[in-house]
């Protein structure tokens, strides 16, 4: 078998020569870049003669696909799918692996750094003290206390619960599907309307499918207290962003941090929530943490040698 890694994956040259005298040994070839690049026609240079390829979130095209006629399995370094042709790969037959739950805690912690940051204005204030400035007569506001509504209880939702209930906040929550676990946490099931209604704070974390995208509009940010703030660690198009953006600027929600967007960054400079300096943004890094890319190495190799076992 030939197994193509396009990309670096975080990972150093060691580990993928650790990897290639692994699959050797096991009478396979093994091919990495230690670069990322995402135009459609290095990709298929790259994938062209590949039985299994491991891509971390790189778009994968029927374009692009279509060029690899080896190609029988894809094991993806990231939680979502929604950047593979999904539709292609069932058709052809190529089987897709993701790796859930290497960046769970990456991504819980975010989020609650990022509710930290807007209620005490950590990034703002610091930038003043450099430029030989004060408190003047800010006062934050502590998470102890708030009502943090948790959209979307997986593994992620459910990780960003227990750091919020050992901040002393109190949590509700609205699910597709209810967990006796959340319940167990002494966390009370809502309807999403009553959770935004509710809330001080609302942070998203649903997959991107189509009964979750725009699932934060017009209606639902109409719904949230003028003094909320909304955090989105979970994926752009959850968000009608161009409504977040209006709210924000309108002075209807208080503050929004957002990690994900329409695409991948860097945005352009005229985009909506670089409009106002009421939106934390972060470049897409929840999940990239040392840790997490060690623990999505071994989750992804892994399940190569599974495949190659079968």
């Amino acid at each position: 078998m030939n197994i193509v890694c396009v990309e670096s994956l975080g990972i150093g040259r060691e580990r993928f020569e650790s990897l290639k005298a692994h699959y050797a040994a096991m009478g396979h070839q093994f091919i990495y870049y230690m670069d990322r690049r995402e135009d459609e026609g290095t990709l298929a240079e790259r994938m062209r003669e590949a039985d299994v390829v491991a891509v971390s979130n790189i778009k994968l095209t029927a374009g692009v696909l279509s060029q690899c006629p080896n190609l029988k399995y894809l094991s993806v370094a990231f939680t979502g799918l929604d950047h593979i042709d999904l539709a292609y790969c069932h058709e052809h037959g190529i089987q897709v692996q993701n790796a859930a739950g290497y960046s769970t805690t990456a991504v819980s912690e975010l989020a609650v750094g990022m509710m930290l940051d807007l209620l005490r204005n950590i990034l703002t204030l610091s930038e003043q003290m450099h430029q030989g400035g004060s408190r003047g007569t800010f006062l934050g506001r502590e998470l102890r206390g708030k009502t943090v509504g948790i959209v979307g209880t997986g593994a992620i939702g459910i990780a960003t619960i227990r750091l919020l209930l050992a901040f002393g906040a109190k949590v509700i929550a609205w699910s597709r599907t209810e967990r006796p676990e959340v319940k167990a946490m002494g966390v009370e099931y809502a309807s999403l309307e009553e959770l935004l209604k509710k809330s001080d704070i609302v942070s998203l974390h649903v997959p991107l499918c189509d009964a979750t995208r725009g699932l934060i509009g017009e209606r639902e940010l109409a719904l949230m207290k003028p003094t909320a703030l909304l955090v989105n660690t979970a994926r752009g198009p959850v968000c009608d962003i161009a409504a977040v953006g209006k709210a924000l600027v309108e002075n209807r929600i208080a503050g929004a941090a957002f990690d994900v967007f329409e695409h991948e960054p860097p945005l352009p400079l005229d985009h909506l929530l670089l409009s106002t300096n009421r939106c934390l943004v972060t470049p897409h890094i929840a999940f990239a943490t040392e840790e997490s890319f060690a623990a999505r190495a071994d989750i992804v190799f892994g399940h190569i040698d599974q495949w190659l076992q079968q």
